[in-house]
């Protein structure tokens, strides 16, 4: 495996493990709202209730569309064109693509 896959398939197993931990989060979250009688709009805790819920559902969409990336990525290794510009087709430089290896576009198109 090149270099590119093993980082993209360390980012995917990652990702993978944060998105289990945060779904488990948010169903902690939801359980523990079930077992009150917390009603968000007039209980004073309600509020916090529903901000959790909505802070770590933008996570889980965050994780999912970061392995969305990463299985794009993964894909384009597959096919030949990883590393190579979406827009221009050029090469995108090797230090972007280590520190962002799921990277699309070089940075002039960036």
């Amino acid at each position: 495996m090149t270099d590119a896959g093993t980082r993209l398939d360390d980012e995917r197993r990652r990702t993978t493990r944060r998105l289990a931990v945060l779904r488990g989060d948010f169903d902690e979250v939801v359980a523990a709202s079930r077992d009150t009688n917390a009603d968000d709009e007039h209980d004073p805790e309600g509020a916090t209730i529903a901000f959790e819920r909505s802070q770590i559902d933008t996570l889980v969409r965050q994780a999912e569309h970061s392995l969305a990336e990463v299985e794009a990525a993964l894909a384009r290794l597959d096919a030949g064109t990883y590393g190579r510009c979406e827009v221009c087709g050029r090469p995108i430089d090797p230090a972007r693509l280590e520190v962002r290896p799921t990277a699309r576009t070089c940075v002039g198109c960036a």
